[in-house]
Order: structure tokens, then sequence, then C-alpha cells
């Protein structure tokens, strides 16, 4: 137990610059609260003193704000940042150094019996307010950008951000930033530079039509300047905005 409890405070010193001292981490960092009556909670499960278990999540709920059913399976060093409404499901695996931030919800998508929380392998991130839904498995060092809504499996090593989650390749991602590289570890799971890839592909559609329309233009331009009239067969189409449209994108 003890060893356990070295290992989850190391962990927050490895990924929370914030973190000042072990008595500062102990007393005042709510995600190691949690964990720790988490493991109490589990215990109790798992002799099935059910009662009991749901009890001690219940009194952990009231005082981090930090929801772990009793039966689900939590690996080591698992650290919740800031925490507030992180809820984790009955049936949910959390693999060893995860990280999650507030407002991350593991949660089920059906009311039946059995397994129907996600798994996280060894390593994941999941940013502040991302909701993971299902029986799915995001792979080993995957990241989930924050506000995504995760729905289907996310493979190892990338990175899934948007509403459904889309998968961003690891080398369409950026530099993160030097921090976060020593430590192998990225920030709410996104780097500054990270976009939904259903935006880029948008983007890329709108350059490509401004640029198109300007060839149109250049030729139109040199017909009419060799006496070609041009007015009967290319009828004035509609004003195309891709200014608008990008921010709408965006």
């Amino acid at each position: 137990m003890f060893s356990r409890l070295r290992e989850d405070i190391r962990s927050v010193f490895a990924r929370d610059p914030a973190a000042r001292n072990t008595w500062e981490v102990l007393t005042c960092y709510p995600g190691v609260h949690a964990v720790l009556m988490y493991r109490l909670a589990h215990w109790f499960w798992l002799r099935r003193l059910r009662w009991l278990g749901r009890f001690v999540s219940h009194l952990a709920r009231f005082f981090t704000g930090i929801e772990i059913h009793p039966g689900a399976t939590i690996g080591r060093r698992f650290f919740i940042d800031h925490g507030m409404g992180v809820v984790i499901g009955e049936t949910a695996i959390v693999g060893d150094d995860v990280t999650l931030y507030h407002g991350v919800t593991l949660g089920g998508t059906s009311w039946n019996k059995g397994r129907r929380h996600p798994t996280l392998e060894d390593g994941v991130v999941i940013g502040a307010g991302a909701k993971v839904l299902g029986p799915i498995t995001v792979g080993t060092r995957a990241k989930v950008g924050s506000n995504a809504v995760v729905v289907k499996e996310v493979p190892p090593g990338t990175t899934a951000v948007g509403n459904p989650a889309r998968i961003i390749e690891p080398g369409q991602a950026q530099k993160r930033e030097e921090k976060a590289t020593q430590m192998g570890f990225s920030a709410y799971a996104l780097s500054g530079n990270d976009d939904d890839p259903l935006a880029k592909a948008i983007h890329g559609l709108l350059d490509h039509a401004v640029e198109t329309d300007r060839r149109l233009e250049v030729l139109v331009k040199k017909l009419e300047s060799r006496g070609v009239c041009t007015e009967d067969e290319l009828a004035t189409a509609d004003t195309f905005d891709p200014k608008y449209l990008s921010k709408i994108v965006d």
C-alpha cells in the first residue's frame, strides 16, 4: 500500500510542475485523495463487501468531486489532475501511467450488464472534458484532446480530437512543448498546433477553390484580350467568400 502511495506521489511530481513538496501533494491534491479512497473501496469490492465499497466511493465523490466506481480496474501511477467532474464507470480498465484531466468521463453506452466501459492502455492521456464511451480501447500512449467525444477505437500512439473524435496520425502533430517532450507527456493531450483533421481538409479544399477561381479569371482575361467573347458562355457565379467559410470551420 505504501509503495503504491509513493509511486502515486512521484507521478504527481513527474506530471505537474506546480507540485512543490510531498506534504502539499498529500493534503491538497484531490486526485491523489480520490485514488487512495478508490484503492480502499476496490479492496472492499473484491471481497464482496459491495455496500462498503460503494459507500467509500460515495464519500470520495463528496470530498473530491471525482467519482470512481469501486469495480473499476486501475493500474499503477494513475494521476488525475485537478479532477473535478471525473467519472469512471464500473467496468472501465485503466492501465499504468495514465493521466486524466478534469471533466473526463469513462462511460458506458448500454444498460446491459457486462463489459460496457472503455479500456485505457498504458501511458494514455485524456484531456479536460473529454468523453470516452463504450467498450472500446484507447491504445498505448494514445492521447485524447480536450472535449473530444470518443466512441471508436484509438490506435496506439495516435491523438484523437473532435466530436465525434477523429484520429491525427503521429506524423501530423507538430513538435510538443520542450518540457512535455522531455517527460514524454503532453498537457491536456494536445500540443499547441494540433488541429481537427476534418477542419484541415476543409481548409485545404477552400484554398484549392480560391486558386481555381484565380486561374479561371486569368484564363478569361486572356481570352477577352484576344477578342473572344465570354459573357454568354461563362455566366457570373454567386460571390464566393472563402474567408467567411473559414470562420465557420474555425
